[in-house]
């Protein structure tokens, strides 16, 4: 085997050492891509049930099987992604970037706009690195069509139509109660829609913000001591664009799931949506009047996309990135659509 020049050793030398709370599915999931992917070291594993624990351990030999956040934290660690229920992930994360790990959290960030500007001056005090795994943003689909419309390729965007209706919804009691969620299927699903457009759309000022929440078929007076399983929403962007919202969970859809970003535009149009009701399948197409040509078709294996990002990044460098002040305009869009 030929040895391996400096910048080669320098690269293994600098790979982040991580750790990981709450390894239920998706921390899980997550831990594996970052394993796969090599761009950091799995170091220590926290999670209060044993058994999620323990088969965790055993997909990253070597790692430290904890308890506890505290024993976590006692770790000389250089990240932390945290995959626990959304009432925790504010208190998690400022405690993580206090003891300056760079953290990289799942969605939502926190339940309120308040909450997530706390984190964000968090790891702007500490000057590291903040993630958060909004991973629709890293299907290959939606990277193309943002491309498209970052180059003007279907014209100047007027209306986008946002979608996702999850037939089944949360099995955790946790996600129906507005004090540990801070919402339903809004900022369950509907946060990963409102931040796609935004992002694609490079962010424009937020100008109006109007709403709809049902449960159980009822409309919702807010606040609520219910949480919402249906919502619609509009937001009104300047310069005119409008972005409309279609979210719930447990909707007779005849299908699992109906995942769809429509932008339209002046001189065209371009759609990611979910193939055959899967959570996982997309096609990207761009509209020329009645025509549709493929933009991207799967196989796409983007789940862990989002995590093996930041942990790639910060392997070059655990600074703060300014770019997640972004996420205090999803937050915003949240409140508003709660009425909060």
């Amino acid at each position: 085997m030929a040895a391996m020049d400096a910048p080669q050793q320098a690269t293994r030398l600098r790979r982040p050492r991580l750790g990981f709370l709450g390894v239920g599915w998706i921390g899980r999931n997550r831990m594996e891509a970052i394993a796969r992917d090599g761009s950091a070291q799995i170091a220590a594993i926290a999670d209060a049930h044993a058994d999620a624990r323990e088969a965790a351990c055993a997909l990253a030999p070597g790692a430290a099987g904890l308890g506890s956040f505290d024993a976590l934290l006692d770790c000389e660690l250089d990240g932390l992604v945290i995959a626990t229920p959304s009432a925790l992930h504010a208190q998690q994360a400022e405690a993580a970037l206090a003891r300056g790990m760079a953290v990289f959290c799942q969605k939502p960030l926190a339940r309120t706009a308040a909450e997530t500007g706390g984190v964000i001056d968090a790891a702007r005090r500490a000057n590291r690195r903040l993630g958060v795994d909004l991973s629709y943003r890293h299907t290959q689909g939606m990277q193309r069509i943002r491309e498209l419309v970052s180059a003007g390729g279907i014209g100047e965007v007027y209306a986008v139509d946002l979608v996702f209706h999850n037939a089944y919804g949360p099995d955790k009691p946790w996600f129906r109660d507005p004090a540990l969620s801070g919402g339903g299927c809004v900022i369950d699903l509907g946060i990963h829609m409102i931040d796609l457009a935004l992002w694609t759309l490079g962010f424009p000022r937020v100008e109006a913000v109007s709403s709809r929440l049902h449960a159980g078929g009822r409309r919702l007076e807010l606040p609520s001591a219910l949480v919402e399983d249906h919502a619609v929403a509009q937001i009104d962007l300047a310069g005119g664009a409008v972005l409309r919202l279609a979210c719930s969970w447990n909707l007779p859809a005849g299908r699992d799931a109906v995942i769809e970003a429509s932008f339209h535009g002046t001189r065209g149009g371009a759609a990611l949506r979910n193939v055959g009701g899967s959570f996982y399948d997309f096609v990207a197409e761009r509209f020329d009047g009645t025509r549709a040509m493929p933009l991207a078709e799967p196989p796409d294996d983007w789940g862990g996309r989002a995590a093996v990002h930041w942990a790639r990044a910060l392997a070059k460098g655990n600074a703060f990135d300014p770019e997640i002040e972004r996420l205090e305009v999803v937050a915003e869009v949240l409140d508003a659509i709660y009425e909060r």
